[in-house]
């Protein structure tokens, strides 16, 4: 179905209301809303680790077919914004929903990038590299967004797939994080316990 947005603000949502699919209007605040605004804001970080990783797309088949998995992944978190923000009543038959074939494609991703990397021996600091450090940003927002779905799914019928999908998704991003460090030459950084201690010894 086509969609056509011919005007972007209506003032309808001015006392902190706004509008679900089917025309319930909630608190901006709700439990709803707090959980697709989440995955609007991850949505847009993978937006930024894709846009740092174009500028590496000449270089070779690695770099596409990062922004071929996160293209997807963005496309996907669209739409299950869309199904977060249908209650249960405007359901409709047809309606594309998150489900197994979800999940499970991303379980295989994983296992695809992880035959490709060397066991941890100690934990990973965030950064290191542009794109690594936005797929870290996007892992950590991931999981409000996993805490933002648990809350909603406890007051509200949400169905048992959202809620894994983006358990799923924070650790296929932890391991894009992994295999952006070993394939396009981003650093990974490990977390050294007690760092400062031995820094004041010297």
């Amino acid at each position: 179905m086509p969609v056509r947005i011919t005007r972007v603000y209506t003032r309808a949502g001015d006392k902190g209301d706004t509008a679900l699919v089917g025309g319930r209007r909630v608190p901006k605040d709700s439990p709803r809303i707090e959980a697709y605004g989440t995955i609007d804001e991850l949505n847009s970080i993978i937006g930024l680790a894709r846009a740092f990783n174009a500028e590496s797309k000449r270089r070779g088949k690695r770099p596409r077919w990062l922004d071929l998995v996160l293209r997807r992944l963005q496309n996907e978190l669209f739409d299950l914004g869309s199904e977060l923000a249908t209650p249960a009543e405007s359901r409709y038959e047809g309606m594309f929903r998150v489900g197994a074939p979800e999940v499970t494609a991303l379980e295989r991703l994983m296992d695809e990038c992880q035959k490709e990397l060397t066991p941890l021996k100690s934990f990973v600091l965030p950064g290191g590299g542009r794109v690594g450090g936005f797929l870290h940003q996007a892992r950590t927002v991931c999981r409000r967004a996993e805490r933002s779905v648990l809350a909603l799914s406890r007051v509200e019928d949400i169905g048992e797939w959202p809620l894994m999908y983006v358990n799923r998704l924070g650790d296929l991003l932890f391991v894009l994080s992994r295999w952006v460090g070993k394939h396009l030459g981003e650093t990974e950084y490990l977390w050294q316990r007690g760092l400062d201690a031995h820094a004041r010894k010297r």
